[in-house]
């Protein structure tokens, strides 16, 4: 397949871009556009044969259901059954990074739903991927632009590497904002939703508009061996780069005397806070920011794994993050990557 790729800086002024763009959709092709999260791999969501090519060029197993994302939250309803739980979800945070999981109508086949009687939903707020939507007339469902298990794409030269020769059609709308897939929730009841999946709409901020926010035991702990995917994101390993990820737990000064003998004795490649930069050889680090930047962190780790990965070293080293905020997003991502491989750094 010859893939075509086409910069857009500004969807207002490149229609004909996104109509062809479109068309692909509509006939049954794959368009990989940006989103304010991560970049998508996108097919048209009521069409089961889309959706099989969706997890053909992934190399993705069938029952990781996919999101499907729509132009205006009221689209809903063409798609799922929504409730008042839902309406007050959208009103809060769409357009923008929330994945609801809603029960299915009939125009979204099993295919696009990993086989379950439930789709989620997402609104995007990025102006390429909103217009994208708009012009196909249709949602579109789109995971990640990653071949399965590896870390997410957040800038057109990652999906090039991982899609270029898999896809129809590749748009480059530049360096995705968050860096983070979007947080997704499953609605229980009125007042009860449960947090399968965090991102940059926080546990905390979820629960400034519905009563009762549960997160589920996969957000921190391994999916049980029989245990069905209800959301892209739980499988046990993902977001993986090659080379084995290890996450450093432990006092900051331990943990930076434990990375200054590491460099000395084997090839490690390191996510390093800024202030650490000065202390640690040059060789090999990949800063994410200040230690207390979690948007930052965020936005940086996908591209700092992949690049880690590029100087072929023996492990990948990272700060293990918090649980609160941002940083359980974080925290869900990284112990994912890493396999659940934490090693705890003791006092001096």
């Amino acid at each position: 397949m010859n893939t075509k790729i086409i910069t857009i800086n500004d969807p207002a002024r490149e229609e004909q871009s996104l109509q062809e763009a479109a068309d692909v959709l509509r006939n049954g092709g794959l368009v990989v556009f940006p989103t304010e999260t991560v970049y998508g791999l996108g097919g048209d969501a009521t069409s089961a044969d889309s959706s099989r090519k969706i997890y053909e060029a992934k190399g993705r197993p069938s029952d990781n259901p996919l999101i499907i994302h729509i132009a205006h939250p009221d689209d809903a309803r063409r798609y799922a059954v929504t409730c008042p739980c839902y309406e007050r979800l959208a009103k809060a945070f769409m357009p923008g990074p929330l994945t609801v999981i809603l029960p299915r109508r009939d125009i979204i086949p099993t295919e696009t739903t990993g086989g379950l009687d439930t789709v989620a939903v997402r609104c995007p707020s990025h102006p390429i991927a909103h217009a994208l939507i708009q012009e196909a007339g249709v949602a579109i469902a789109a995971p990640s632009a990653n071949r399965s298990g590896k870390p997410s794409p957040t800038c057109a030269s990652h999906v090039i590497d991982d899609m270029d020769g898999r896809v129809d059609m590749i748009l480059d709308g530049g360096e995705c904002d968050i860096g983070l897939e979007s947080t997704i929730v499953k609605i229980e009841d009125e007042d009860t939703i449960t947090l399968l999946r965090p991102g940059a709409i926080t546990y905390d901020a979820l629960c400034m508009v519905v009563a009762n926010v549960n997160v589920a035991a996969a957000v921190s702990e391994r999916l049980g061996e029989n245990e069905r995917p209800l959301s892209p994101g739980m499988k046990y390993r993902h977001y993986a780069p090659d080379a084995p990820l290890v996450l450093l737990e432990g006092h900051p000064e331990d943990v930076l005397a434990y990375l200054e003998q590491e460099q000395n004795r084997i090839r490690c490649a390191i996510l390093c806070y800024d202030e650490e930069i000065n202390a640690l050889s040059s060789a090999s680090l990949h800063p994410v920011g200040k230690a207390d930047d979690l948007a930052s962190h965020a936005r940086l780790l996908f591209r700092n794994l992949r690049e880690a990965d590029c100087s072929g070293p023996d492990v990948i080293y990272a700060h293990l993050p918090p649980k609160e905020g941002l940083g359980l997003a974080l925290y869900n991502r990284m112990i994912r990557a890493a396999a659940h491989t934490i090693k705890h750094i003791p006092s001096r």
